[in-house]
């Protein structure tokens, strides 16, 4: 299919559909007075501008001078009360990363995790991701800024590690986008973490009508569709460099986890008589199709995965809650966070 005609699907995608990929607008927490920023930079450069207690020895929010992205992003941290700043060991680290337009308060907003994190040896990081697909922008080619991936596996990884004693037995979960986003960087960097769960996330970008779906959320963004992968048809070779799918093989060692609904039907958690066109329903029957793909790849090549494909259910929070409390006991113990 040309270019032309591609951008036509594009624009024609349901908004309907396409709005319930993306998480939730959030409130940004207010501003407080940072401490002192620590000075061991990443290995590009970007710098911790500062950071704030939100809650003194339980949670705090970091200030990152982004080289990747061209400005300064946030990153949400919570750390047990074994965590010292100065200490000698460092800690087991979950990486939570969150669906599309949201922010770094995310899953401390729509989730209790501090409370699961509280009883676990374990630091849980929540970086800033926006609406960025996880990924380095294709730019037409060109790449650069925005670079989400840089941002993610290079600047917070290693300004985490340098300054706040994260260690290198590492998780990562997300939902929608944000679980996208885990599979695709446990896919493109083996064996970083040793756990990925995804929740409702679109894990086969080239499954029918994917690839306009995501393009569309985009262009509602008020971003250039084709500047994330670029077009899914003649730039096809950046679409499957980022596509769990395709990366499917490069798994092979990682812990698996992936959830989602299939019938576009209401589930547990809803109205048993809400309208079919809702967007929550709708979104996750094309979700639950690329999970289905991505599953029976994993299937063909024989790599040990935990699916929980559950039917019936919106593409929202109540499902992601239920499924972050039925994984987290194996998060935590495949990066050995010992019960506190």
């Amino acid at each position: 299919m040309p270019a032309r005609s591609w951008r036509r699907l594009t624009r024609r995608a349901g908004a309907v559909t396409a709005a319930a990929l993306i998480g939730p607008l959030a409130v940004t927490a207010a501003v407080q007075p940072a401490q002192a920023a620590p000075d061991r930079r990443a290995s590009n450069g970007a710098t911790v501008a500062g950071w704030t207690w939100l809650q003194k020895g339980s949670s705090f929010d970091v200030t990152i001078n982004s080289k990747a992205l061209g400005t300064q992003k946030k990153v949400r941290v919570l750390v047990p009360k074994t965590w010292r700043q100065n200490a000698l060991r460092t800690w087991p680290v979950l990486y939570a990363f969150h669906g599309g337009r949201d922010n770094h308060t995310s899953w401390t907003r729509s989730t209790d995790i501090e409370g699961l994190a509280r009883k676990y040896d374990v630091m849980v990081v929540m970086p800033a991701g926006d609406n960025g697909s996880y990924t380095d922008w294709w730019n037409g080619g060109r790449g650069g800024i925005p670079m989400w991936e840089t941002f993610h596996m290079l600047e917070v990884r290693e300004l985490m590690e340098r300054n706040f004693r994260a260690g290198g037995a590492r998780a990562c979960m997300g939902n929608s986008s944000g679980g996208q986003g885990c599979i695709t960087y446990a896919a493109r960097y083996p064996r970083t973490f040793r756990h990925a769960a995804s929740f409702s996330g679109p894990l086969s970008l080239l499954a029918p009508g994917i690839p306009a779906l995501l393009m569309y959320t985009m262009l509602g963004s008020g971003s250039d569709p084709y500047a994330v992968y670029g077009d899914p048809l003649l730039n096809r070779a950046n679409w499957r460099a980022h596509d769990p799918t395709s990366l499917a093989e490069r798994l092979r060692g990682t812990k698996l986890y992936i959830s989602s609904a299939t019938t576009g039907r209401p589930g547990p958690f809803e109205n048993p008589n809400m309208a079919p066109w809702d967007i929550g329903l709708l979104s996750e029957i094309g979700v639950g199709y690329s999970n289905r793909v991505f599953l029976n790849r994993l299937r063909q090549l024989n790599i040990p995965v935990t699916a929980h494909i559950y039917g019936d259910g919106r593409h929202s929070w109540a499902y992601w809650i239920r499924e972050t409390n039925t994984v987290w006991p194996s998060l935590m113990q495949s990066i050995g966070a010992r019960r506190l």
